[in-house]
């Protein structure tokens, strides 16, 4: 490796939402960065369409919430699901009243408008290079620092750069993937499904809410995204052409019964299959995976971009901990035993849902209907977001390991916006001078913001959970709660600082 080559902090392959996120998150905390990007510009027709209230938070993490929510709409009707005589048998909750996490649980946008942001994002950090049009050839690890070979596709050469730690974002071919040799679990959904994107043109009677058309003959799901955006998901039968599938005359027939041609523009149709694999092994040395390159799920619950943020929510810390000496490596050990079974829990929920709508047999939709008849429409939501074993304290499940509430304090800000990206204790000054002097120093050496004289909101919450104090990480997750000075002693030992 030449002696010029210039040391990254974290270098990023791939600038799709999961690392154009990371890099807003490491730009933010002050690191230098590397993306390489192959492509030259942003895709520009729909993909992902629904994020959730935790990823709203993220965003708000990288300082983009207000132009996030400029490209958004609350997602406040929910999830139907009808059967074949158009009878509701599952509802996904919606509301229009603010979650946890300070917002809307659920938005809908337009991927394009959303990487905008994203990149836009970018620019407020000169540390943060990002390399559009340059691809990713060769990877490897020396003692210190990984090294990556890139080629330009403007010119041909190829370049070279090292890195403290690589990312790879770079989606389901992923060659970081295949650098550190993770094999891929197969789930057990692989369906190809016809995704059919429109603009409408025309006011049309139209749902607001999403519905998956359970319907033996052929399942769909509609979902309004957002402004005139409206999508039609078509499951792929075995004796379709999928040549003939694809072509206008045939779409408009499939959703005529919702649309005509003169009301709408087709903005894209493409067949995808949908997969439901994991990785095994997110991390080798210097080496991360992230997003689609670790993980992929079918769409039913829209959650396939939301893992992948909080994916590098959950990296962006660490590595920063990690590079600034507050905390050791082995620290980013915990990001694959925290993220992955929560990334399980959701693949399997969606694979469940998936085998609800894709039922095409008529006997077997008939006895799935009935099932649900009996005992009216049942309301779901989405498995809590609970953390694997990591960096918190497991003695009280119910509450660490889980996001910690973002209610908007007296003054008028979002609690965040007081705690910033840092650890944080809080707790009454009585209860917080209970602990030992060397757990004051190491909620120093971590870097903690100590709050001590807490706004009523947490001490309401404090109350309410039967806590004194409670310790949070720098991704809102609780780290754990307290009841006693010996309770924060054991409790903050899961802060990580360097040895």
């Amino acid at each position: 490796m030449p002696e010029q080559s210039p040391l990254y902090d974290v270098a990023i392959v791939g600038l799709g939402p999961t690392g154009a996120t990371l890099a807003n998150l490491l730009g933010a905390a002050g690191r230098s960065v590397l993306v390489l990007e192959k492509e030259a510009g942003i895709f520009p027709l729909p993909r992902a369409i629904h994020f959730d209230g935790e990823v709203l938070r993220i965003f708000q993490a990288a300082g983009l919430r207000e132009r996030v929510l400029g490209i958004s709409r609350p997602g406040t009707q929910g999830m139907h699901f009808v059967n074949g005589a158009g009878e509701t048998m599952l509802i996904r909750g919606g509301t229009a009243a603010l979650g946890p996490h300070g917002c809307a649980n659920n938005y809908y946008f337009h991927q394009p408008q959303l990487e905008a942001v994203l990149r836009d994002g970018l620019a407020r950090f000169p540390q943060v290079q990002v390399r559009l049009q340059h691809e990713l050839v060769g990877a490897g690890q020396e003692d210190g620092f990984a090294t990556l070979r890139y080629r330009s596709a403007a010119s041909g050469e190829v370049e070279m750069a090292k890195a403290r730690y690589v990312v790879g974002c770079d989606g389901a071919r992923s060659l970081i993937r295949q650098h550190i040799g993770s094999p891929m679990v197969d789930l057990g959904l692989r369906q190809p499904w016809l995704v059919f994107d429109v603009v409408l043109e025309q006011p049309v009677d139209l749902p607001d809410h999403t519905v998956q058309h359970c319907d033996p003959q052929r399942p769909m799901t509609y979902c309004n995204v957002v402004g005139a955006r409206r999508r039609w998901e078509i499951m792929v039968l075995p004796d379709d052409d999928g040549e003939a599938l694809v072509r206008p005359e045939n779409l408009w027939q499939m959703v005529a019964r919702w649309v005509r041609p003169e009301q709408a523009r087709l903005e894209r149709a493409a067949i995808y299959t949908f997969h439901s694999v994991i990785a095994n092994g997110w991390r080798k040395g210097r080496m991360l995976l992230a997003g689609d390159a670790c993980h992929q799920t079918p769409p039913f619950l829209g959650q396939g971009m939301c893992a992948g943020i909080r994916d590098a929510s959950n990296l962006a810390w660490k590595l920063d901990a990690v590079l600034a000496g507050r905390a050791p490596d082995a620290l980013l050990d915990t990001y694959e035993s925290e993220r992955k079974p929560h990334v399980r829990a959701l693949i399997e929920l969606a694979v469940r849902l998936g085998n609800i709508i894709q039922t095409t047999d008529p006997a077997l939709a008939a006895q799935r209907d009935a099932r649900f008849q009996a005992g009216g429409p049942e309301i779901f939501e989405l498995p809590p977001q609970l953390l694997g074993s990591g960096a918190f304290d497991p003695t009280r499940p119910e509450l660490a390991g889980r996001p910690f509430p973002q209610p908007q304090l007296q003054d008028g800000r979002l609690l965040d916006e007081l705690l910033e990206r840092r650890s944080a204790v809080i707790g009454s000054r009585q209860a917080l001078s209970t602990a030992s002097a060397a757990t004051a120093e190491r909620w120093r050496r971590s870097g903690a913001i100590v709050i001590d004289q807490p706004d009523p909101r947490l001490q309401d919450w404090l109350q309410s959970h039967d806590a004194s104090a409670v310790i949070l990480r720098p991704d809102r997750y609780i780290v754990g709660v307290a009841r006693s000075g010996a309770d924060l002693d054991r409790i903050s030992q899961y802060l990580p600082v360097a040895p």
